[in-house]
């Protein structure tokens, strides 16, 4: 776009009542459900809804946290999470710089059928995927959850940084092979460092696709000490009724270590994707 037209839009009224409308429709269901986390139960479903609640309570709060298993759910959630990230940033960095950097045969077809990967549904691949973790024992296995997150993450993850490193000028890595480095010192001196704001970003997208996702915890996790959060938060409603403040208040505790972590890495997050991690 250029300084003219970039300059004609903002302006334009039109241009900012989208916007408005955009922010309202993303963060209007994020309002009300901290407005019915601090609601007490008898008036959660009153009409007309309020998004104040007249009388404020954080029972939600106390008895979410306070509810049998919750600090092991929380704790299973981060464990497999955090290791998740570590999976997927390792592999996919070294896929990337191998695709980036490398030429050798079949390179093309291997970056495709990885692309393609990309187009398929995950529900799709439940039940086969159910069945490797059956007969690999992974079933109930917090391994089980890791290793499938990790395969769900990595051709995304690994498009994203293939698009980093490749804007990485080719003149800093042959200083470095002058100088006799190899490829992995080069990957490991001088690519990783030098990709921080790019690896920040996949470790922020990792985060999040494993630490809310639900429907494999829920296929393959049955031992009630492996279950991870969205599972617990699920089972806090009932068959015949559902205490809406506290699924909501469980809700709201969920989603503050991802806040956390995109305030912790806002600067890299938008940094990473300045500089062009998101060029394919």
């Amino acid at each position: 776009m250029s300084v003219h037209s970039d300059r004609t839009a903002r302006r334009n009224p039109l241009v900012y009542l989208v916007l408005v409308a955009g922010l309202l429709l993303t963060i209007t269901p994020f309002l009300v459900m901290i407005s019915t986390s601090f609601t007490d139960q008898s008036l959660v479903l009153e009409l007309p809804p309020k998004l104040l609640p007249a009388d404020p309570t954080t029972r939600n709060y106390t008895d979410a946290l306070s509810s049998s298993g919750f600090a092991l759910y929380f704790a299973n959630s981060a464990v497999v999470a955090v290791a998740t990230v570590a999976g997927v940033l390792l592999l996919s960095s070294m896929m990337a710089f191998a695709f980036a950097r490398f030429t050798f045969p079949g390179k093309s077809v291997l970056f495709g059928a990885l692309m393609a990967a990309l187009m398929i549904p995950g529900m799709i691949l439940i039940l086969p995927q159910f069945l490797v973790a059956r007969d690999l024992g992974l079933i109930d296995s917090r391994l089980g959850l890791v290793l499938f997150y990790v395969g769900a993450q990595l051709a995304f993850i690994t498009f994203l940084l293939r698009g980093f490193f490749q804007s990485v000028p080719r003149e800093l890595e042959e200083a470095m092979e002058l100088d006799g480095a190899g490829p992995w010192r080069v990957y490991w001196n001088l690519m990783l460092p030098l990709s921080r704001p790019a690896l920040a970003t996949a470790a922020i997208f990792t985060f999040l696709g494993a630490w809310d996702e639900f429907a494999w915890a829920l296929t393959i996790i049955n031992d009630p000490d492996k279950r991870t959060l969205p599972i617990a938060i699920a089972l806090f409603q009932g068959q015949y009724s559902t205490s809406w403040g506290l699924v909501f208040a469980a809700s709201v505790i969920a989603v503050v270590p991802v806040i956390v972590i995109f305030v912790v890495f806002q600067r890299h997050f938008v940094s990473g994707l300045r500089s062009g991690a998101l060029k394919g």
